[in-house]
């Protein structure tokens, strides 16, 4: 079960159950994946709906390897997410917001 005051989102890919974070390690990782000049940058293209699937693709593989699952983007490419795209773009969406948001 996912724990959001860790910034986890959990995600059911093809069949199975993930989890899902980013971590600093993970968020470097997409900083070179999707080529952005900063995170804020990356984080303003969801919050005005300017984002591509590769950026779904690429928060998610680095949000299932912050959660500690070994998967490359071929296989996620290709794997079924429960709730299709916009549930992938939800919990993308998710994933960036957790990872920013002040914990008490």
């Amino acid at each position: 079960m996912s724990n959001p005051w860790r910034g986890e989102v959990g995600l059911v890919i093809d069949g199975q159950g993930y989890e899902a974070r980013l971590t600093l390690g993970a968020l470097a990782e997409l900083e070179v994946a999707l080529g952005a000049d900063s995170l804020v940058a990356l984080v303003e293209r969801f919050e005005s709906n300017r984002f591509s699937s590769r950026n779904v693709l690429a928060l998610l593989l680095a949000g299932l390897r912050g959660g500690g699952t070994v998967m490359d983007a071929a296989t996620l490419e290709h794997a079924r997410i429960e709730g299709g795209p916009m549930a992938a773009a939800r919990a993308a969406a998710e994933l960036l917001a957790r990872a920013f948001s002040v914990q008490a």
